[in-house]
């Protein structure tokens, strides 16, 4: 057989085997990646948190503040609609949210914030040096940036879903819709079940 065919009944193969049992998620899969994962934060009642509690849920984890203007009220909102959309395994799903601002972001106000969105969803936030290491072990940006009298803070967008068994599965990116979070979502339940 010339070596042009057989290149490409090599790579037909590839790409049919590769179909066969490959997950196809709509987020950015970080299945395998390596992240240093190991960080404490507070929750609203003062309790010392870890990624490890919520292990046993799948997690949709995200970095703001509660006073951004947009992309933190559009993320908790399309969360909440991703918990609902689930339907009965919404219960399954916990959304966590760290604090990039532990300078105005209370432990009350942030319980208070949240609980406008779902009553479930979970607050963090630490020291400026706590928040420095949460963020770094996902590759956050945050920095503050001046506003008028005061000042806002830019962040990364990213939601990131961890499974059920605590591994760092996707980033999801601040344009998808819930829709997409959902499929996501089901995927990982499935091969989990």
């Amino acid at each position: 057989m010339p070596a042009a065919p057989v290149a490409l009944f090599v790579l037909l193969f590839a790409l049919c085997a590769c179909s066969g049992e490959q997950a196809r998620f709509s987020g950015i899969d970080l299945t395998g990646s390596k992240q240093d994962l190991q960080f404490s934060l507070t929750d609203a009642e003062g309790k010392e948190r870890t990624l490890a509690d919520f292990r046993g849920s799948y997690v949709m984890l995200f970095f703001g503040f509660t006073q951004c203007p947009d992309v933190c009220p559009t993320t908790l909102a399309r969360a909440a609609e991703v918990r609902k959309k689930l339907g009965p395994d919404g219960a399954k799903v916990k959304v966590v949210f760290i604090s990039v601002d532990p300078e105005r972001d209370t432990a009350e106000l942030l319980r208070d914030y949240l609980r406008a969105f779902d009553p479930e969803f979970v607050g963090l936030r630490g020291t400026a040096e706590q928040t420095r290491v949460a963020a770094k072990a996902l590759n956050v940006f945050y920095e503050k940036a001046p506003s008028g009298s005061s000042y806002t803070i830019n962040h990364t967008a990213i939601t990131y879903i961890f499974d059920a068994r605590g591994q760092l599965r996707l980033g999801m990116r601040h344009s998808q819709e819930a829709d997409d979070y959902v499929a996501d979502l089901r995927i990982l339940m499935k091969q989990q079940s």
